[in-house]
């Protein structure tokens, strides 16, 4: 959405409480220095911190979806059909959902830096564990679990962002990390396509496991400390009443259910497209269509360019490009040629990750207070959308093959350009009822 209509750019409690103007003359040019003090391309930090969060991402989203494309395998391993698979995708992002509000909570009281630590180090034990599941619900489980501890990345992160980065670098600083998502989203799955094929799919997801182990340590080494985080509360009724606020802002219930659309595109197509692949007229074997995920490097560019576009086109004129891009790519992999399947899937890809850029950098903006929570419940809504669409889109794929998978993507989509349209015209509706100033 415009910058006109999420607010002003956020301030720091440090900026925003100046000290009293003594006989000290060191006094009065305190504010300025601090308000100055947040990071900005460039300056002192901001390397660092980006490859901090950009590893964090990428260990996010490799162990998240480490059995997304070993899900023809699972299913031969346990003998179930590609809906019972698919709930190792579905239990980790559903736990991620349900976990990240309280999460968000932990990270208000306790630190962004010390919650995300701590989650990570959860995160990968677990992942270590994996492989060793004896059943289909013992690995279920296990991903929930492992899902549940991921939950202090993402709202954690963002709001670390919006309290450590100025408010003109916000986008792109949170799109890197998106980026970042998209890097581990993409090794994850085309290592473990590769090693699966040749030792099977625990010797992948354990591959995985250990890769997160070296993102976790290099992250919690170079990510530097917080020096605008301000404690908050613990007390149930503070976050009831922060999340209610949140949910009475129409601004963030529209962009929490635009993310949730688009992660319901995301997720249907990549939890079902290795079955389609691996099947005729296809046939393609496992490390081949494990390699089909390299179209993520396509969301990484897509997502760290997302505050140019914006830049461009407003933040609502970047929703609509990036709804009218995944609607194209979806259309087009419904062609029986391999070569426009992978056009479709870069297409389908690089509009995803544009759109979630746009939408949880504008979440981060809008939010001036409880930003945490404001992050939360986005991310919630976000991996609920993930959750949804990878049963859903199994389920379609179970029902009426590709194009079940693809017509629930359009509605998706649809859904999308429905409410950017509804936020324009409320937008426009507020403006003109605002007075025009007196000559």
């Amino acid at each position: 959405m415009p910058s006109a209509s999420t607010g002003a750019p956020v301030t720091t409690g440090a900026a925003s409480s100046a000290p009293a103007v003594s006989s000290a003359p060191a006094a009065v040019s305190l504010p300025a220095p601090s308000a100055d003090s947040r990071m900005a391309p460039g300056g002192p930090g901001y390397r660092r911190m980006s490859f901090a969060l950009f590893l964090a991402g990428v260990a996010t989203f490799a162990l998240l979806y480490s059995t997304q494309a070993l899900l023809p395998l699972l299913s031969s391993d346990f003998g179930v059909s590609a809906s019972e698979a698919s709930w190792t995708v579905s239990a980790a992002t559903g736990g991620l959902a349900l976990f990240v509000l309280p999460m968000s909570a932990l990270s208000e009281r306790f630190g962004r830096r010390t919650l995300m630590t701590a989650s990570l180090a959860v995160a990968v034990a677990v992942g270590l564990l994996v492989p060793f599941a004896p059943s289909i619900g013992a690995l279920v489980v296990l991903r929930a679990v492992q899902g549940a501890a991921l939950a202090g990345l993402p709202a954690s992160a963002t709001a670390y962002l919006a309290e450590e980065v100025r408010p003109r670098a916000l986008i792109t600083a949170i799109g890197l990390f998106v980026a970042g998502n998209s890097v581990g989203g993409m090794s994850g799955r085309v290592i473990t396509g590769w090693v699966a094929q040749e030792w099977g799919w625990r010797v992948a997801v354990g591959t995985i496991g250990l890769i997160a182990v070296v993102c976790a340590v290099a992250f919690r080494l170079l990510l530097p400390a917080p020096r605008h985080f301000t404690r908050g509360s613990l007390r149930p009724r503070v976050l009831a009443r922060t999340v209610r606020d949140h949910l009475a802002n129409p601004l963030l219930c529209r962009l929490y259910a635009i993310g949730a659309l688009f992660m319901m595109v995301f997720g249907g197509v990549y939890t079902v497209i290795g079955y389609r692949l691996g099947e005729a007229p296809f046939s393609l074997p496992q490390g081949i269509v494990g390699s089909v995920f390299l179209v993520y490097l396509v969301g990484t560019v897509s997502a760290s360019t997302a505050g140019r576009l914006a830049g461009r086109l407003g933040r609502r004129g970047s929703l609509y490009v990036a709804g009218a891009t995944t609607a194209l790519g979806l259309l087009l992999s419904l062609a029986g040629s391999l070569a426009m399947v992978l056009l479709g899937l870069v297409l389908i890809t690089a509009g995803f990750f544009a759109g979630h850029a746009v939408a949880s950098s504008s979440v981060s903006h809008t939010a001036k207070t409880g930003r945490a929570q404001a992050s939360a419940l986005y991310q919630s809504a976000y991996y609920i959308g993930s959750s949804t669409g990878s049963t859903l889109g199994a389920v379609a794929f179970h029902a009426g093959g590709w194009a079940g998978t693809v017509a629930m993507g359009l509605f998706a989509v649809l859904g999308v350009v429905t409410i950017t349209l509804f936020g324009s015209r409320a937008a426009r509706t507020a403006a003109r009822r605002v007075p025009a100033p007196a000559h």
